[in-house]
C-alpha cells in the first residue's frame, strides 16, 4: 500500500477502523453518504487536521464482494477482497443446509474457494451425512470443536495465509472458532437460546482479525437466513458445481432443469449421482432469484 491507502478492518455504521500502509490502526469516518466501505475494502484515507479520526475519501476497486439483497431489494455488500469463504454449521442450532448451499453458491459466483466446517463435534458425535455430500463434490470439510480444540489444526491449515470470511447461522460458534484460532482480538460469544433452539447474535459488527500463523479472518454477524444477490437466473446453476458439470449434457442449451425433457441434471438426481437435497436447494434459490430480479 502507498501512503494514504488503508484497509478497512472494522465497520461500525458510519465509523471505520483502518489499518494504514505503515501498520498503524486508526479510527475513521466516511466522506459523504454514498461511500459504503466494508471489511476487507482497500480505501483512500487522509488525516483530519486537529482531530484523531481520519477521513475515508474513496474505495479502491474490489477483487470480489460477498453480497445479499436487502429488504428493499437492493444489493448490500457484506465484505470484500476475500480469498476464502468458510461456512460454519453446528448442532445446536439445527443445521440449515440450504443456508450452507447459498453461501457456497455465493463463493462460486465470486470465484473464490470455499470450505464447510461443522463445529461442536464434541456435542453431536458422528458427522452429518451432508458433509460427505460436500466433500464428494470437492469442498474441503472440517469437523471440529471450538470447545475442545479437536480439528482446529486442519481449519488453521485451510485458512493459513489467506483472508477468509467466517459465515453461518447465529449460534454455530463462529466467534468461538476465531478465538480458538488465536486471533488478535478476543470476541464475545453467546449460547443458543434454550427456548427457540436458535442462535443469539453476538457479533453485531464485522471485523478483520489477524491470525498468529498467518492470514486473517473476517468475523461477520450470524444470520437466520441468507441468499446471494445474483445478477441472473443463469448464475444460480453456476453456484451448484455438480449441477453445472451435468448441465452440459442436457438436450437444450437453455434448460432450467425443472420440467424440460432430456435434462441431464434431473437424470443425475434420479440415479443418485446428484444429491436430491442439493437439487431442491437449487430449485429454491432459482425461484427466489427469479422473484428478486423480476421488474
Amino acid at each position: 500500500m502507498t501512503p494514504g491507502d488503508a484497509i478497512v478492518i472494522g465497520t461500525f455504521s458510519r465509523r471505520m477502523r483502518l489499518r494504514l500502509a505503515d501498520g498503524r490502526e486508526v479510527d475513521a469516518r466516511i466522506r459523504g453518504k454514498r461511500l459504503r466501505p466494508v471489511c476487507g475494502d482497500r480505501v483512500t484515507a487522509q488525516e483530519i487536521p486537529d482531530e484523531r479520526e481520519w477521513l475515508v475519501t474513496a474505495i479502491r476497486d474490489r477483487d470480489n464482494a460477498l453480497t445479499r439483497p436487502n429488504m428493499r431489494g437492493q444489493i448490500e455488500v457484506l465484505a470484500a477482497n476475500i480469498d476464502l469463504l468458510v461456512v460454519v454449521a453446528a448442532s445446536p442450532p439445527a443445521p440449515d443446509w440450504f443456508v450452507v448451499d447459498r453461501y457456497l453458491c455465493a463463493a462460486e459466483d465470486m470465484g473464490v474457494p470455499a470450505a464447510v466446517v461443522f463445529n461442536k463435534s464434541d456435542l453431536h458425535g458422528p458427522a452429518f451425512p451432508e458433509l460427505q455430500d460436500y466433500e464428494a463434490i470437492g469442498y474441503p470439510t472440517v469437523s471440529c470443536s471450538a470447545h475442545s480444540g479437536d480439528g482446529i489444526d486442519r481449519l488453521q491449515a485451510i485458512i493459513r495465509d489467506k483472508t477468509a470470511i467466517i459465515v453461518g447461522q447465529s449460534g454455530v460458534g463462529k466467534s468461538s472458532l476465531i478465538n480458538r484460532l488465536g486471533s488478535d482480538a478476543r470476541l464475545r460469544t453467546g449460547d443458543v437460546s434454550e427456548r427457540s433452539g436458535e442462535g443469539r447474535h453476538t457479533t453485531v459488527n464485522s471485523m478483520l482479525l489477524g491470525l498468529p500463523g498467518g492470514g486473517a479472518v473476517i468475523d461477520s454477524p450470524g444470520v437466520r437466513d441468507y441468499a446471494p444477490a445474483l445478477e441472473s437466473e443463469t448464475r444460480v446453476i453456476h453456484g451448484f458445481r455438480e449441477l453445472e458439470r451435468a448441465r452440459h449434457d442436457c438436450r437444450f442449451a437453455n434448460c432450467r432443469h425443472l420440467r424440460e425433457p432430456g435434462c441431464a441434471v434431473k437424470a443425475a438426481v434420479a440415479d443418485g449421482r446428484i444429491s436430491a437435497r442439493r437439487y431442491e436447494s437449487y430449485k429454491r434459490l432459482l425461484a427466489l432469484t427469479t422473484r428478486l430480479n423480476s421488474p
